[in-house]
């Protein structure tokens, strides 16, 4: 919080440089004004229209939003635009991450908004300077001039911070003079973002251990379907187990069991009673999906490798990618990248991933579908292993997921690779070796 052109964003920006980690956003308040009608618009343009009052801003969408991210959900964003006083036609989608960063000039003025702040910083710079900013802001960037910038100043601003801004430094916990310049405060704020950070990953880590012995001995999800063990199957589980199978043979029985499983999974979606007249004018009574649209999103990389074998049983289907990786050092894991089809919420959602440890990277992913709008119950979530510990966290989080697999595994080690295993699928499948930071989206089982 600050006031207008004291060096908010600065300060946000270069406590974001320091913090370097991934996964902030930065949410400014100026995207929340409220949509001008024809006079405010007429006022706006002639520098009557008060821009500081907490009117002027759409509180019950900003705090909506800010709740939304800071449990890790998806949002949509407005954009405002000040050469013309007017939102956007497009808002952005922005997702949860690990530090939000929350600027404006009254960002501590609604109760309901201060409780969602966890660190309450307010930036002090003297007024001078910031009128000269805002002037060259103004004038440089927004296409005002000189007189109607200095006329909003004294009419608006300079009240406005007297009366709703300037008070509010007493909910601050640090107060940062001189702004993005006082390089020792901004140290400060950075060392404990760290710290809580610190505390956060420490909590998921024992979260994580307590959950790998919560399960053992509970019976095993209604929502979850497994390939029948037959011969068959539990001989191609053989070869692809085996470490000294070479990599032609890996791929080529991963991509029959593959089949096998989409072919096992298409079984479950709503057939509707349909009847057919043959070649020789004999009436058959059959079955033909019920629903318009089936799409298949992977996970990948080696979510991708399921979508042959997808694209070789349902003919047209729409495909999507969303890459999840888990990161080694916290256990986290990261969304870097999505592409889904367009209109996909009320399809059927074949979401695929190689192997299953401990759930998150396919909780993630069904959260980012959620958020899609795609219906619970319309997700299967695909996948060649499972460890018993990824099937409850992911029927705990999400009980209306459909989970099917050829196989699941009891146990992970305390590194949360699947005991016996597969190996890392995607080194196998592809011929490299990850990164040792790095484990294949939810595939920790390397």
């Amino acid at each position: 919080c600050g006031g207008s052109a004291s060096g908010k964003t600065t300060v946000a920006t270069r406590i974001i440089e320091a913090l370097d980690v991934p996964w902030v956003v930065l949410l400014s308040m100026d995207s929340f004004y409220k949509v001008l009608d024809e006079g405010q618009q007429a006022l706006a343009a002639r520098s009557d229209y008060n821009f500081d009052h907490p009117d002027a801003f759409d509180f019950e969408l900003l705090v909506s939003v800010l709740r939304k991210l800071k449990k890790g959900k998806s949002v949509k964003v407005p954009v405002y635009d000040f050469t013309t006083h007017s939102r956007r036609r497009e808002w952005k989608t922005v997702y949860g991450a690990n530090v939000i960063v929350f600027e404006g000039i009254l960002a501590f003025a609604n109760k309901e908004l201060l409780k969602l702040l966890d660190m309450k910083v307010f930036v002090d710079t003297d007024s001078d300077i910031r009128l000269v900013r805002r002037l060259q802001r103004d004038i440089m960037e927004r296409g005002r001039d000189i007189v109607g910038v200095i006329k909003q100043y004294n009419k608006f601003v300079k009240p406005a911070f007297e009366q709703y801004i300037e008070p509010t430094v007493q909910v601050a916990d640090i107060v940062v003079p001189r702004g993005g310049e006082n390089f020792v405060a901004l140290d400060l704020i950075v060392q404990h973002v760290h710290s809580q950070l610190e505390k956060v990953r420490v909590l998921l880590h024992c979260c994580r251990a307590a959950l790998a012995s919560a399960h053992q001995g509970q019976p095993l999800p209604k929502t979850l379907s497994v390939l029948e063990n037959t011969p068959q199957v539990r001989g191609m589980h053989t070869i692809i187990r085996n470490k000294d199978t070479t990599r032609d043979e890996f791929i080529f029985y991963s991509k029959r069991l593959m089949r096998l499983l989409i072919e096992h999974a298409l079984s479950f979606l709503p057939l509707k009673s349909v009847t057919v007249e043959t070649p020789q004018g004999t009436m058959y009574e059959g079955k033909r999906f019920h629903r318009q649209r089936i799409t298949g999103v992977s996970i990948l990389r080696a979510g991708e490798t399921m979508e042959q074998a997808l694209t070789a049983v349902c003919k047209d289907i729409r495909l999507g990618k969303i890459l999840i990786q888990t990161n080694h050092d916290t256990g986290e894991p990261e969304l870097h990248y999505l592409r889904l089809p367009k209109e996909i919420s009320e399809d059927y959602v074949i979401l695929m991933d190689s192997t299953v440890s401990t759930g998150a990277a396919a909780m993630m992913a069904v959260r980012v579908l959620l958020d899609h709008d795609v219906q619970e119950d319309r997700i299967f979530l695909l996948s060649l292993l499972m460890a018993e510990m990824g099937v409850h966290s992911v029927a705990y989080a999400f009980p209306r997921v459909r989970i099917i697999t050829t196989a699941v595994d009891k146990r992970i080690n305390e590194e949360f690779h699947i005991i016996p295993g597969i190996g890392n699928f995607g080194d196998r499948y592809f011929g490299t070796d990850g990164p040792s930071a790095w484990c294949e989206s939810d595939s920790m089982d390397c």
